[in-house]
């Protein structure tokens, strides 16, 4: 799974870590490069490699992107992870899901 491998680096697990943290208000390529002290070209390769898997995804704002956590992807990379989970008795997932749940 793409968003497995895209998640196995350091910077971009920061990147998306950072995003989920922004919620709707997502970030501009450029703050999220300043956050986390990377340089704008190595940032845009990871952007890159994020929005391929799924996980985040963009939208433009004049000459600037906003960068948001994709929220049906993050739910595809759960449901994926937990596809099996507890030999199929829900009642013993329920423990996970509810950690999981967020109020956004």
């Amino acid at each position: 799974m793409d968003a497995l491998a895209a998640l196995g680096q350091k910077t971009r697990l920061e990147v998306f870590r950072l995003l989920v943290k922004a919620g709707t208000d997502g970030m501009h390529a450029g703050e999220i490069a300043e956050a986390l002290n990377v340089r704008q070209n190595t940032m845009s390769a990871n952007l890159a490699v994020l929005a391929r898997a799924g996980l985040i995804r963009n939208e433009r704002e004049g000459r600037n992107l906003r960068y948001f956590a994709d929220m049906d992807g993050i739910r595809g990379l759960l449901a994926f992870l937990m596809e099996d989970c507890c030999g199929g008795n829900p009642t013993l997932c329920q423990p996970v899901l509810d950690a999981l749940a967020c109020e956004c």
